[in-house]
């Protein structure tokens, strides 16, 4: 539209001047094309940005104040513990020794959620889950009394002996998913991470709240998390099952349900990386 513009004024000029007098030289004429030809590529780009660049709406609250439970103000911290594989049993006896402890003791905020070794998966690996009650305060309460417990700090200096790394994570616990209580066992434990592509939290959030209603039947669900602090935009899934057969087929079975396929569909393209770690219990785990 504004190249049509521009050329009917340029030759509406041109004639105009035509008839006052002699002719302008050729130079003017490709000069008044080169301004139409200009202005078109300039309009050109405008809309091919247009199809390529998002337009983002604003959001005035964090995708963990959109997707966390409201109802607590409980925080969750996860470890990672890569034992040196000839002191995993040592390594055992001493966390069955001093975290019941800390369980246990009324004056810290805090609760063993699960303790586990890797069966499959990372091998030698322990995986420790504890929620502070309370959040960051009751979590800066844990650790500033922590410091001053001697029990903890010998049981610290003698742990890390035994280690070739660790790695935390501090998470929130999903508003859709079940609240990870103590249960009877034997189970064991299947914890799937998902790293997910940055930006895509609040859409992975929207089709597990629906999605999980098909992993209810065998009351497989124990809890589902996602990252504040430590390695960002992950996603951990914590499922328990029987045995492995009794994995198996539950999850065979959410495929029989119309639904379930077509959020896998849509979920699929938000993650980067995933893993799985199938869990076995130490005998002070509150999740049996």
């Amino acid at each position: 539209m504004a190249t049509r513009v521009l050329l009917r004024r340029s030759l509406g000029g041109a004639g105009g001047l035509a008839r006052a007098g002699p002719c302008l030289p050729a130079c003017s004429g490709l000069a008044h094309r080169g301004v139409a030809s200009s202005t078109y590529r300039a309009g050109e780009d405008s809309w091919l940005k247009s199809l390529f660049v998002r337009k983002v709406d604003p959001r005035k609250d964090a995708h963990s104040t959109l997707l966390a439970k409201r109802e607590t103000s409980s925080l969750y911290k996860i470890q990672f513990h890569n034992v040196k594989p000839e002191c995993l049993e040592a390594y055992n006896r001493l966390c069955q020794e001093v975290l019941p402890k800390i369980h246990e003791e009324k004056d810290y905020p805090c609760a063993l959620v699960g303790t586990w070794n890797t069966w499959y998966g990372e091998q030698d690996q322990a995986v420790h889950l504890w929620r502070y009650e309370g959040g960051y305060p009751a979590l800066t309460e844990v650790m500033s009394k922590l410091r001053h417990n001697k029990e903890f700090t010998e049981y610290r200096k003698a742990r890390g002996n035994m280690l070739l790394s660790r790695k935390n994570q501090l998470l929130l616990e999903f508003s859709f998913w079940n609240e990870p209580v103590p249960r009877k066992g034997p189970n064991i434990y299947e914890l799937r991470s998902y790293q997910l592509r940055p930006g895509t939290m609040i859409e992975w959030g929207n089709y597990w709240a629906r999605a999980i209603r098909f992993r209810q039947d065998n009351e497989e669900a124990v809890g589902g998390f996602f990252s504040q602090i430590g390695q960002l935009y992950m996603v951990h899934h914590l499922w328990a099952y029987k045995d492995l057969q009794t994995r198996e087929d539950t999850r065979n079975s959410a495929w029989h349900k119309p639904g379930w396929d077509e959020l896998v569909y849509y979920t699929v393209p938000l993650i980067q990386e995933m893993e799985s770690r199938i869990m076995i219990p130490l005998t002070i785990s509150p999740l049996k």
